[in-house]
């Protein structure tokens, strides 16, 4: 949540915004994670229900906690084999997990398999060949330089497929129509570098997995190019850009 959660609490809203849903419909959140999309929609949507399903019990339970509503369930459920009858939900939205799911195809197929005639299916994820995970980016930049290597394990090298046009195309070849795409933008803003650094020392993820296996003094090297080198404002903060591509179509 420290890494990446807080900054994906800041997207959910803005997409809601633009998928613009009615109320009083049912939906599903698909790879909910910690909730944050859950919990927008129900403060944001005025939903009549919405089944939040993921493969990690531990998400789950950060989930409830962040969401304890009686118009909530959380399930553990696969995205490729969603646990929900054929055209029984309004909505299927996922937020920035597609790109995790070994079969992307299937795992849209199933949203639109959920939904209903006239239903919605809406998704986004960052934006990494554009280096829109403006922290992410500079974590990597600063590692390759020390370490060329640390290329490889790059989200933009791993996830080439992340742009507009990308999944765009994966939306129409799912059988969507009317299928349109925006960027969505929020600042990551860190208090300090402190507040920048640790959740690189935490081990949740790509670039954090690589910080902690780096012996100390590599770390350490690490730690002050990124000081040395990120941009700070006057009270020592930074500032960085997040950008994610959202992506919407409807089910005929």
């Amino acid at each position: 949540d420290a890494y990446m959660g807080r900054w994906s609490r800041q997207i959910a809203p803005r997409f809601l915004d633009w998928f613009s849903a009615p109320k009083g419909i049912d939906w599903i959140d698909v790879g909910c994670g910690t909730g944050a999309l859950t919990a927008a929609i129900v403060t944001r949507c005025e939903p009549r229900h919405v089944l939040s399903i993921d493969p990690s019990e531990g998400f789950l339970a950060t989930a409830r906690g962040h969401c304890p509503s009686d118009i909530v369930t959380f399930q553990i459920g696969d995205a490729q084999a969603l646990p929900v009858e054929t055209a029984s939900m309004d909505v299927a939205v996922s937020a920035l997990v597609l790109n995790f799911v070994p079969d992307r195809d299937k795992a849209l197929a199933e949203m639109k398999r959920a939904c209903r005639p006239g239903g919605k299916v809406g998704f986004y994820i960052w934006d990494y060949p554009g280096h829109g995970v403006g922290f992410m980016s500079a974590f990597w930049d600063a590692a390759a330089a020390l370490d060329p290597s640390a290329q490889d394990l790059t989200e933009y090298r791993r996830f080439p497929f992340c742009t507009q046009d990308g999944l765009t195309d994966m939306a129409v070849k799912a059988g969507l129509t009317s299928v349109t795409s925006t960027a969505i933008e929020a600042p990551a803003i860190f208090k300090d570098f402190d507040d920048f650094w640790r959740p690189f020392t935490l081990g949740a993820g790509p670039a954090p997995g690589y910080c902690i296996a780096l012996d100390a003094p590599a770390r350490e090297k690490l730690r002050r190019r990124l000081s040395d080198t990120l941009p700070r404002r006057d009270d020592g903060s930074i500032t960085l850009n997040t950008r994610a591509w959202a992506i919407k179509g409807s089910v005929d």
